[in-house]
């Protein structure tokens, strides 16, 4: 039974996430909270260590889950069902959309698109991180630091030097200020 549910799961989650990964986080939030599949601490977590690894965020976050759930079986049905109307679609469209890529119907769609998913990667992304510092106990004042301090450095880095920091500068620096902060746990 699990394992179809994860398959069926990820499947509406692969359907519907239009702008990529990120806009996934939203359906996925949903979709393993609404299961009891993780807490929203641990899937905070587990965002975080998908957006470290290589591969996409949408992947490793149906990998993830599928195999807290049914080991190796469940990691390879979230994974395929997650991927499979991706692949299906494309596949379908490529075809289709060559011949009208410079339709202003076409173009029109494609940037109405873009700002939907905008919208909601950033919708999932302030969700997040109020939860995060507001969490059950209060407001986490370090979380509040920590997360100016870097969005000080991305934007008062992209006025000094002329271009945006590292994503990936940042991000080691956002896990080592996060250890010394929080103190190291493994």
């Amino acid at each position: 039974m699990i394992l179809w549910e994860l398959f069926w799961g990820f499947l509406q989650v692969g359907c519907f996430s239009f702008g990529g990964g990120y806009a996934a986080i939203a359906l996925i939030r949903e979709l393993v909270l609404s299961r009891g599949w993780l807490t929203e601490e641990l899937l905070t977590y587990i965002i975080a260590v998908s957006e470290s690894t290589p591969g996409p965020i949408m992947v490793n976050l149906a990998t993830y889950v599928g195999s807290t759930q049914a080991g190796v079986p469940g990691a390879l049905l979230a994974t395929l069902a997650v991927v499979l109307p991706a692949f299906c679609i494309i596949l379908g469209l490529m075809a289709v959309l060559k011949r009208f890529t410079e339709n202003p119907w076409v173009k029109a769609l494609m940037t109405g698109l873009k700002a939907c998913a905008a919208g909601i990667i950033l919708a999932a992304g302030l969700e997040m991180l109020a939860g995060n510092i507001l969490g059950g106990d209060g407001a986490d004042w370090t979380a509040v630091a920590l997360s100016a301090l870097l969005a000080l450095l991305w934007f008062g880095g992209s006025r000094l030097l002329k271009r945006k920091p590292s994503p990936i500068l940042l991000i080691v620096l956002a896990a080592v200020l996060g250890a010394a902060a929080y103190g190291l746990s493994i």
